[in-house]
């Protein structure tokens, strides 16, 4: 997915809710995030546009919040709770991701399969 500062990007996306876990005063995500405006793109592995200086899920938690709820590595996070994340340092990302007074996440995530799956299913045949 080529993206342009300043541009309208076109992505295809999937809805993921995590419920944040409760452990004495933390609030547990299950994931670890990389990526930023302030990052190198370049040491991304997950993005094929070294360009790319989106926020990507990089580790996940097995039968952590956002494993259950179906977060996978290498989605690049669009969206987080309605906020706009395509143009955010990590420490931005970050911050909006841990939310003290939020129990709920809510993504908007692209990532690869769900792309190949739209441009496959454009290339079949109408009957």
């Amino acid at each position: 997915m080529a993206f342009i500062p300043g541009q309208p990007v076109t992505a295809v996306v999937q809805r993921i809710e995590i419920q944040k876990l409760r452990q004495g005063d933390n609030l547990i995500l299950g994931f670890s995030i990389g990526g930023g405006i302030d990052q190198d793109p370049g040491q991304n592995p997950y993005s094929e546009d070294k360009t790319d200086k989106g926020i990507y899920v990089t580790r996940i938690t097995p039968g952590g919040p956002a494993d259950a709820a179906g977060l996978m590595m290498g989605d690049k996070i669009m969206q987080v709770n309605g906020w706009d994340m395509t143009m955010v340092t990590h420490d931005q990302a970050r911050r909006t991701l841990t939310k003290k007074k939020e129990d709920v996440v809510r993504l908007l995530v692209t990532r690869k399969s769900l792309e190949e799956a739209v441009k496959q299913s454009m290339s079949y045949p109408r009957q």
